[in-house]
């Protein structure tokens, strides 16, 4: 049976590995978290679309708040494009030289394939080898076929105009009230900010770069700086959309570091357990830092900041990259590194303590648990950790550094144990001494 029209969600097949950049998330890591995934407000792209489409159908019902908020960020696409447009030169002739900008890449953003219904050399409606070839160029995994080409554009140039839009009237805000509600609210504009970021709700960098960068002095400059990144990312590191800058800006901290084999950790003790068995743990680094090393008994790790959003940010970033980095997984691997450290709120205490862990979410408890599960329906390929695994599995092992961990824990575990054991020390040897000197007085008479 020919399928007689394209539908949300249908796969590009095949897609082009040096191109294709823009995932659906995988059920498996969905199922654990799903809003981690889902925009709270601000709808981003073609894979988004059909959620516009259904709040388009039931506008007004407050029992769905996600889709008022939909609707609202519609309507405030519409307004920052009227006020882009009286802000730039040329008005509403730069916006229609953006529009045809985009219908010239409308096939590099997306593949716009009509065959559903037509028969092939492919079979099924699907188009032939010898055409596959000849179409090389799609930013998304998924066909947005089902979307007309004249609303397509459309949707793209609202969609590019507000992010920068948004940009620019945050570096103008100031503590006035501007009647702008994402301006005005700035739990709002966390919010929209963070729904920037999600793997499923972004623009191909590109058509970003090609509109603005005539109109906009160091556009990327501007772009890093906004999410916060100034300083901590090159001003001409290439990524791929937003998902992609995330995931760079950790995982250019490795850059020049020495190559180490990738294979998987078959097993590593937790914290607590590594702590008691002579390990020491020592913060280095900064927070986006992936860099993990163990020298002279030390375990030295970048510390991990842990605020609201960011089981969210993670969670993308690592189904990026199981999508399309699954040799390259930096963060999943790191994540799983740390995971294995860490089993139970006790080891976030621990690591909390040594500054391993900045722990702004509340209990020590909720970072465990929030460790725990970012790994689960995420693949494990190979460890760039792998062998500082088995070094510190090695010197927990070691009888001798363990012995000597349980001697400074027992008698010198802090100042006044340490104090007291001295103490008896001293009495002790004077004893001896004394014991000593009197044999050798008895022998003398």
């Amino acid at each position: 049976m020919n399928l007689k029209r394209p539908f949300p969600g249908m796969w590009r097949f095949p897609t082009n590995p040096e191109i294709c950049c823009i995932y659906r998330v995988p059920d498996c890591p969905r199922s654990v978290n799903p809003e981690a995934y889902t925009p709270q407000l601000l709808l981003i792209g073609p894979l988004n679309h059909s959620l516009k489409s259904q709040a388009f159908k039931s506008p007004g019902d407050v029992t769905y708040t996600m889709s008022t908020g939909y609707l609202n960020m519609e309507e405030c696409k519409k307004i920052y494009l009227a006020e882009f447009t009286r802000r730039v030169v040329g008005g509403e002739n730069t916006i229609k030289v953006f529009m045809r900008m985009i219908e010239e890449d409308e096939d590099r953003i997306r593949e716009n394939i009509r065959f559903f219904g037509a028969k092939t050399g492919y079979g099924y409606g699907y188009p032939r080898i010898t055409d596959i070839n000849l179409r090389p160029r799609e930013s998304y995994s998924e066909s947005s076929a089902w979307i007309e080409s004249q609303e397509f554009v459309k949707m793209i140039l609202h969609d590019c105009v507000f992010i920068l839009e948004l940009i620019l009237r945050t570096l103008e805000r100031g503590r006035e009230k501007t009647g702008d509600p994402i301006m005005d609210m700035p739990c709002l504009e966390v919010i929209v900010k963070s729904d920037l970021m999600l793997l499923e709700n972004q623009l191909p960098y590109f058509i970003l770069e090609k509109l603005f960068d005539p109109v906009v002095p160091k556009f990327q400059k501007l772009i890093i700086n906004y999410f916060n990144f100034g300083g901590k990312i090159g001003n001409k590191s290439k990524f791929r959309h937003f998902t992609d800058l995330f995931r760079c800006v950790r995982v250019e901290t490795l850059q020049g570091l020495p190559p180490r084999k990738f294979k998987l950790i078959e097993h590593m003790y937790n914290a607590v357990k590594l702590h008691s068995g002579g390990v020491k743990f020592e913060a280095v680094e900064n927070e986006y830092s992936l860099y993990v090393r163990f020298e002279n008994g030390c375990l030295k790790m970048p510390c991990f900041v842990v605020h609201d959003h960011e089981e969210r940010i993670l969670r993308n970033i690592m189904a990026l990259e199981n999508c399309h980095y699954p040799y390259e997984a930096h963060v999943c691997t790191y994540m799983i590194f740390l995971d294995y450290l860490i089993d139970t709120e006790k080891d976030v205490d621990m690591l909390v303590e040594k500054g391993i862990i900045r722990n702004w979410i509340g209990q020590h408890s909720l970072v465990a648990e929030m460790v725990n599960k970012l790994c689960v329906g995420i693949m494990d390929n190979g460890s760039y950790c792998s062998d500082t695994s088995v070094e510190v599995n090695a010197y927990y092992s070691s009888p001798f550094n363990r012995s000597r961990a349980v001697l400074k824990r027992v008698y010198f575990g802090n100042m006044w144990i340490g104090t007291a054991t001295v103490a008896a020390m001293l009495l002790l040897l004077m004893t001896l001494v004394q014991t000593v000197a009197s044999i050798i007085q008895v022998k003398q008479k």
